[in-house]
């Protein structure tokens, strides 16, 4: 027995010799940058085992607080358990060295960091320039530990900095209400995952659940209820929250499209309010009123607009503290302004519609700026055929793009302009598709009509956790190019999804995107590995599970116990 389990640690050593990213015994998730674990060895963690973090601020505080914590509650079980000897000196201490303490929580800050786990010593190191990189240390850290009483990787060595800088979700909870509670959850998974953008898409047509203090009948009268509202205590609330994972939360608030909600307010100031998207039928498409149910866009002409919208760009700003403001500007539909009376006399005397977007975005854009915020936008504002404003509105140094058509076609386009781009294209990103719609009486889906449809979405087929981890969201684009892509986002419309489903929608599909932006979807030799990450996500699905997050199983837990039976070749 003592031969084979000479030969295990002799093979396996020879096995991470030669391949930093081989399965290893136990894994972190996104897979490190760097894992050097010559002689794999684990070590007990003593019941006395502390961690020490001078200088750090209340949100590092709260993370260490957490990871302690979780060492010694998770008894996180394998499913396949880690055969490894075991060190007679158990882990004492882990010791967090920080050299700029200080730095905020901003786009770009420096999330790199170094652990180092010794059995000989028992105590462990994690340095990082910034607070946030050791908050992603001490997630690295919990994830090399199992069993109860818990054992913890020992002798090994990571290097880790993401490959992007913004790697976001986006959730909407505008069209179904999401509890605090819920949201609060998905933060936390994120901040598991390495993600650290809340794309937190707040308002829309459908409901505006954002309670402001200059404009409080916007939620009171456009929410759908006083118990599905966000009040700046829930919003204070959840920032904070985030910042204890290290995760920044961006506004949207959608304009000046979708935007029916704001009509319950300010009926006045809002064109096509709460009417029949498809007047002329689904066979009059360029003439519909909107692009789903759910009509309404404000108008550029009425001089209520921009006292209304003045307001609450100032009060989401004062709610939510970062750099990043996400103003839409996405889906406008020509039918809807063409409705208005006043609109339309304007067209009649020579106007457009795009100098309406123009005349809208030149009061919204300056205030933001005003208000220290860089801009993003939806990549409709420059590029949508039949509303756009030119190039020369808004500078690239103060404006960010985020791209949802088109795959990497349109992020071609908006780079070459000079601008910085969100990746969110709906042919990987989008985790709502596939569901089916959600449109009633629709014959596309009587069963002698349903070949062309198969139930899908406009937006169909369902994206695979293979697909989102394989897209490559620089390709085709040149060095210069792809220093102009910032990250990406995947994103989550909820016409058919609230809380009670969340966790399966976004779980561990967003992990595979996660990891293809913090490490990259290739090994070192440049080989896509979604087939080799087949069993890591398994495993960290199953953590993700024991920590109270209800993802989706990607494989019979049959696969994991047999490996390589699952594979399609042998």
């Amino acid at each position: 027995m003592a031969t084979l389990k000479l030969l295990f640690v002799l093979l396996l050593h020879l096995l991470l010799s030669c391949n930093s990213q081989a399965l290893l015994p136990i894994n972190v998730w996104p897979i490190p940058t760097s894992v050097s674990w010559p002689s794999p060895i684990a070590a007990t963690i003593s019941p006395a085992f502390r961690i020490s973090a001078p200088f750090a601020n209340k949100h590092l505080r709260a993370a260490v607080k957490r990871h302690h914590r979780l060492l010694f509650s998770e008894r996180y079980h394998p499913i396949v358990p880690p055969t490894l000897p075991l060190s007679p000196t158990p882990l004492l201490s882990l010791a967090l060295h920080i050299t700029h303490p200080l730095a905020p929580l901003h786009h770009g800050v420096d999330e790199s960091y170094s652990l180092t786990i010794s059995s000989s010593s028992g105590r462990a190191n994690l340095s990082a320039a910034t607070v946030w990189g050791a908050i992603r240390g001490l997630e690295s850290f919990s994830q090399l530990s199992w069993g109860d009483p818990p054992r913890i990787a020992t002798d090994l060595r990571i290097a880790d900095r993401p490959v992007f800088p913004h790697r976001g979700l986006l959730l909407d909870t505008s069209r179904n209400y999401y509890p605090v509670e819920d949201i609060m959850r998905t933060i936390a998974a994120m901040g598991a995952n390495k993600l650290n953008v809340f794309h937190w898409h707040i308002t829309d047509s459908h409901s505006f659940p954002l309670v402001l203090p200059s404009e409080p009948n916007l939620a009171a009268a456009g929410s759908y209820g006083p118990d599905m509202q966000y009040s700046p205590e829930d919003v204070e609330k959840i920032v904070d929250f985030a910042m204890s994972y290290g995760v920044r939360v961006v506004p949207e608030i959608d304009t000046p499209g979708h935007t029916g909600s704001w009509a319950g307010a300010y009926p006045d100031i809002v064109t096509c309010a709460n009417k029949f998207w498809l007047p002329n039928g689904a066979g009059d498409w360029a003439n519909r009123l909107a692009s789903e149910p759910g009509t309404g866009q404000l108008n550029p002409l009425h001089p209520q607009t921009y006292q209304v919208l003045h307001n609450v760009l100032r009060d989401a700003a004062s709610l939510f503290p970062d750099p990043f403001f996400h103003s839409g500007a996405d889906e406008l539909i020509p039918a809807c302004w063409s409705s208005d009376p006043s609109i339309l006399s304007f067209l009649s005397s020579g106007g457009t519609l795009s100098q309406l977007l123009h005349l809208f975005l030149s009061s919204s854009h300056p205030l933001l700026l005003s208000l220290n915020r860089t801009v993003v936008y939806w990549e409709d504002v420059l590029l949508d055929p039949a509303i756009n404003v030119s190039s020369s509105l808004f500078s690239p140094a103060t404006t960010i793009l985020q791209t949802w058509h088109n795959g990497v076609n349109n992020t071609k386009r908006l780079v070459s302009a000079g601008y910085r781009v969100i990746v969110s294209s709906s042919d990987f990103y989008y985790l709502d598709c596939g569901h089916g719609d959600f449109v009633g009486n629709d014959s596309a889906y009587d069963v002698a009509n349903d070949a062309g449809t198969s139930g899908e979405s406009w937006c169909g087929p369902f994206k695979t956790w293979q697909r989102i981890y394989d897209y490559d969201i620089v390709e085709g684009l040149t060095e210069q190019e792809r220093k102009l892509v910032i990250g990406g986002e995947v994103a989550l419309w909820s016409e058919q999804a609230d809380g009670t489903v969340v966790d399966g929608r976004v779980w561990p599909r967003a992990a595979a995107m996660a990891e293809a932006l913090w490490s990259g979807n290739r090994d070192e030799n440049g080989r896509k590995r979604s087939a080799t990450a087949t069993d890591r996500l398994m495993d960290w699905r199953h953590r993700m599970v024991g920590r109270g997050v209800r993802a989706e199983p990607i494989q019979p837990r049959w696969c994991r116990t047999h490996p390589g039976m699952c594979n399609l070749n042998a």
